[in-house]
Protein backbone atom coordinates (compact mmCIF):
# COMPACT_ATOMS: atom_id res chain seq x y z
CA UNK A 1 0.00 0.00 0.00
CA UNK A 2 1.32 3.40 -0.52
CA UNK A 3 3.01 5.38 2.16
CA UNK A 4 0.32 8.21 1.38
CA UNK A 5 -2.88 5.82 2.10
CA UNK A 6 -1.21 4.14 5.20
CA UNK A 7 -0.93 7.57 6.41
CA UNK A 8 -4.74 8.20 5.33
CA UNK A 9 -5.85 4.77 7.14
CA UNK A 10 -4.49 5.77 10.19
CA UNK A 11 -5.43 9.25 10.62
CA UNK A 12 -9.06 7.69 9.84
CA UNK A 13 -8.75 5.96 12.76
CA UNK A 14 -8.13 8.62 15.16
CA UNK A 15 -4.65 10.10 15.43
CA UNK A 16 -2.46 7.24 15.32
CA UNK A 17 -5.14 5.27 18.11
CA UNK A 18 -4.30 8.45 20.82
CA UNK A 19 -8.25 10.09 20.17
CA UNK A 20 -10.88 7.61 21.48
CA UNK A 21 -13.91 7.99 20.04
CA UNK A 22 -17.27 9.42 21.17
CA UNK A 23 -20.33 10.61 19.84
CA UNK A 24 -20.05 14.53 19.91
CA UNK A 25 -22.86 16.28 20.89
CA UNK A 26 -24.12 19.04 18.50
CA UNK A 27 -25.38 22.79 19.21
CA UNK A 28 -29.47 22.08 20.02
CA UNK A 29 -28.79 18.76 21.70
CA UNK A 30 -30.15 18.33 25.36
CA UNK A 31 -27.15 18.90 27.94
CA UNK A 32 -26.23 15.79 29.61
CA UNK A 33 -28.16 15.18 33.01
CA UNK A 34 -25.52 13.55 35.18
CA UNK A 35 -23.70 13.58 38.07
CA UNK A 36 -20.57 13.38 39.14
CA UNK A 37 -17.92 14.47 41.97
CA UNK A 38 -16.38 17.66 42.40
CA UNK A 39 -12.95 19.08 44.05
CA UNK A 40 -14.66 18.04 47.30
CA UNK A 41 -15.54 14.59 46.73
CA UNK A 42 -19.06 15.62 47.21
CA UNK A 43 -22.27 14.28 44.67
CA UNK A 44 -22.37 17.68 42.18
CA UNK A 45 -25.73 17.48 39.69
CA UNK A 46 -25.43 19.00 36.48
CA UNK A 47 -29.42 19.54 36.17
CA UNK A 48 -29.03 21.29 39.38
CA UNK A 49 -26.84 23.79 37.79
CA UNK A 50 -28.28 23.79 34.69
CA UNK A 51 -32.25 25.03 36.99
CA UNK A 52 -30.12 28.23 38.22
CA UNK A 53 -29.67 29.57 34.43
CA UNK A 54 -26.70 29.71 31.86
CA UNK A 55 -23.80 27.18 32.70
CA UNK A 56 -20.45 26.58 30.35
CA UNK A 57 -19.03 23.60 31.01
CA UNK A 58 -15.14 23.34 30.23
CA UNK A 59 -12.80 19.96 29.53
CA UNK A 60 -9.06 20.41 30.40
CA UNK A 61 -6.56 17.62 29.80
CA UNK A 62 -4.48 18.21 33.44
CA UNK A 63 -5.05 20.47 35.90
CA UNK A 64 -2.05 22.70 36.97
CA UNK A 65 -0.40 22.14 33.87
CA UNK A 66 0.16 25.47 31.46
CA UNK A 67 -2.70 25.45 29.54
CA UNK A 68 -5.03 24.42 31.77
CA UNK A 69 -4.13 26.92 34.08
CA UNK A 70 -4.19 29.52 31.56
CA UNK A 71 -7.53 28.38 30.44
CA UNK A 72 -9.00 28.37 33.99
CA UNK A 73 -7.02 31.46 35.21
CA UNK A 74 -8.94 33.19 31.93
CA UNK A 75 -12.06 31.81 33.37
CA UNK A 76 -11.41 33.07 36.97
CA UNK A 77 -10.00 36.32 36.03
CA UNK A 78 -13.34 37.43 34.41
CA UNK A 79 -15.21 35.90 36.49
CA UNK A 80 -17.21 38.34 38.28
CA UNK A 81 -18.07 39.84 34.40
CA UNK A 82 -19.48 36.21 33.64
CA UNK A 83 -21.21 35.91 36.78
CA UNK A 84 -23.38 39.42 36.16
CA UNK A 85 -24.41 37.70 33.16
CA UNK A 86 -25.81 34.64 35.68
CA UNK A 87 -23.56 32.46 33.99
CA UNK A 88 -22.31 29.39 36.25
CA UNK A 89 -18.91 27.74 35.34
CA UNK A 90 -17.89 23.92 35.74
CA UNK A 91 -14.26 22.72 35.32
CA UNK A 92 -14.04 19.34 34.16
CA UNK A 93 -10.89 17.11 33.95
CA UNK A 94 -10.00 13.04 34.62
CA UNK A 95 -8.07 14.43 37.58
CA UNK A 96 -8.62 13.08 41.53
CA UNK A 97 -10.67 14.98 43.74
CA UNK A 98 -7.07 15.49 45.35
CA UNK A 99 -5.76 17.43 42.69
CA UNK A 100 -8.62 19.11 41.81
CA UNK A 101 -8.71 20.83 45.21
CA UNK A 102 -5.33 21.40 45.30
CA UNK A 103 -5.75 23.15 41.55
CA UNK A 104 -8.61 25.41 42.99
CA UNK A 105 -6.99 26.40 45.65
CA UNK A 106 -3.66 27.09 44.46
CA UNK A 107 -4.98 29.35 41.89
CA UNK A 108 -7.92 30.70 43.98
CA UNK A 109 -10.97 29.33 40.99
CA UNK A 110 -14.40 30.46 42.11
CA UNK A 111 -16.06 27.55 40.59
CA UNK A 112 -16.62 23.68 40.89
CA UNK A 113 -13.99 21.43 39.21
CA UNK A 114 -15.08 18.20 38.58
CA UNK A 115 -13.11 14.74 39.00
CA UNK A 116 -14.15 12.74 36.13
CA UNK A 117 -11.72 9.96 36.81
CA UNK A 118 -13.23 7.12 34.73
CA UNK A 119 -14.36 10.37 32.00
CA UNK A 120 -18.63 9.22 32.58
CA UNK A 121 -19.17 12.95 31.79
CA UNK A 122 -16.44 14.02 28.96
CA UNK A 123 -18.55 10.54 27.46
CA UNK A 124 -21.84 12.45 28.02
CA UNK A 125 -20.53 15.28 26.27
CA UNK A 126 -18.98 13.71 23.88
CA UNK A 127 -15.30 14.83 24.49
CA UNK A 128 -12.92 12.20 23.23
CA UNK A 129 -9.93 11.31 25.15
CA UNK A 130 -6.56 11.07 24.16
CA UNK A 131 -4.46 8.97 25.24
CA UNK A 132 -1.20 8.09 26.33
CA UNK A 133 0.59 7.12 29.24
CA UNK A 134 -2.93 8.14 31.11
CA UNK A 135 -5.91 9.03 29.35
CA UNK A 136 -6.37 12.54 29.44
CA UNK A 137 -9.77 14.62 28.34
CA UNK A 138 -9.44 17.19 24.95
CA UNK A 139 -9.67 20.82 26.08
CA UNK A 140 -13.62 21.75 24.86
CA UNK A 141 -16.09 24.03 26.62
CA UNK A 142 -19.75 23.66 25.93
CA UNK A 143 -22.53 26.54 26.88
CA UNK A 144 -25.82 25.29 28.06
CA UNK A 145 -28.85 27.51 27.87
CA UNK A 146 -32.39 26.13 28.87
CA UNK A 147 -31.27 22.57 29.30
CA UNK A 148 -29.54 22.92 25.87
CA UNK A 149 -26.17 23.03 24.16
CA UNK A 150 -26.27 26.62 22.60
CA UNK A 151 -22.67 27.09 22.03
CA UNK A 152 -19.29 25.00 21.95
CA UNK A 153 -15.73 24.86 21.09
CA UNK A 154 -14.20 21.82 19.60
CA UNK A 155 -10.82 23.38 20.36
CA UNK A 156 -11.45 25.89 23.26
CA UNK A 157 -8.83 28.70 23.49
CA UNK A 158 -6.63 28.75 26.88
CA UNK A 159 -5.40 32.24 28.00
CA UNK A 160 -8.55 33.61 25.97
CA UNK A 161 -11.00 31.77 26.82
CA UNK A 162 -13.03 33.77 29.13
CA UNK A 163 -13.12 36.20 25.82
CA UNK A 164 -14.60 33.73 23.47
CA UNK A 165 -16.98 32.81 25.88
CA UNK A 166 -18.21 36.33 26.08
CA UNK A 167 -18.39 36.71 22.61
CA UNK A 168 -20.65 33.52 23.00
CA UNK A 169 -22.56 34.75 25.35
CA UNK A 170 -23.34 38.28 23.61
CA UNK A 171 -24.08 36.34 20.11
CA UNK A 172 -27.56 34.25 22.43
CA UNK A 173 -28.83 38.06 23.28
Amino acid sequence: MPAHKIVGVILTMGLFGLIGKVKALEIGSPAPNITASDENGAEFRFADAYAKGPVLVFFYPKADTPGCTAQACSLRDAFETLRSENLQIIGVSRDTAEDQKKFQSHYKLPFPLIADKEGKAAEAFGVPAMMGVLPVTKRQSFLIKNGKIVWKAESAQTAKHAAEVQAAMDSLK
